[in-house]
């Protein structure tokens, strides 16, 4: 059976991120799948929860575990979730995790500046959407640069989500995944900071840092990242 892929988007944006890569896996032959989590996308309509973001994952991985093998891919907040996620008790339907953007804390005085800084941008007139766009038009290739905001952003879930996160334990999580795990982190991204932890406490882990990228690795270099999708792809195609 073919390998099913899911994707699990980072805060603010939604599945429209991944488009660089739905194309990429089409073209193939490879079954994806792009989720919105709930206060993003098209369900900005929704308050975020953690028991909805978990719900969301599961009912889409357990639906492509039907058709396949399924290589559940998540960046940044995406990430984290996905990290607790796979490495939950009884074990999900997940035969390859790539965890990108995400090896860092959700919690202390990290996690509190993050959400420091995000409410500035907030209180902004335009809740600092032109600081945002002049950011993505220097950083990101024509290509995927329409991809972050195509989907709106969900500045009202924003705050939600990041105090949520602290709720995560996913040093504990790291612990108990036991399928292949590939940590990718752009040079530049600020949530490198625990990654060497991170590596530590995975079994399965391998880490691959993408020179001359920040945090946003799928977008800013979108051939490198669909590259490494592909190395994921053909570590589950051969243990199948």
């Amino acid at each position: 059976m073919a390998v099913q892929v899911v994707l699990v988007h980072g805060i603010r944006t939604s599945a429209t991120m991944w488009r660089a890569q739905v194309a990429h896996l089409r073209q193939r032959g490879t079954p994806v799948t792009a989720v919105d989590l709930p206060g993003h996308g098209t369900r900005r309509d929704e308050a975020f929860t953690l028991d909805g973001a978990f719900a969301t994952i599961d009912e889409a991985v357990q639906d492509a575990a039907t058709r396949g093998p399924v290589l559940l891919v998540g960046h940044s907040m995406g990430g984290l979730l996905s990290i607790e996620y796979v490495g939950a008790e009884p074990r999900p339907p997940v035969a390859g995790f790539v965890a990108a953007s995400c090896t860092s804390l959700p919690r202390g005085i990290g996690l509190a500046a993050y959400r420091s800084f995000t409410r500035r941008f907030d209180s902004l007139p335009d809740r600092g959407l032109g600081l945002t766009n002049r950011v993505l038009d220097r950083t990101l290739p024509p290509e995927t640069r329409p991809d972050f905001g195509a989907g709106g952003y969900a500045f009202d879930a924003q705050d939600t989500a990041l105090s949520s996160l602290a709720e995560l334990d996913v040093v504990a999580s790291l612990r108990r995944i036991d399928v292949p795990l590939w940590f990718v982190n752009g040079q530049w991204d600020q949530l490198r900071m625990n990654e060497r932890m991170f590596l530590a406490v995975a079994p399965n882990a391998e880490l691959i840092v993408v020179p001359r990228t920040t945090h946003l690795v799928t977008a800013m270099r979108p051939r490198v990242f669909n590259a490494l999708l592909e190395v994921a792809l053909t570590t589950i195609e051969a243990s199948t």
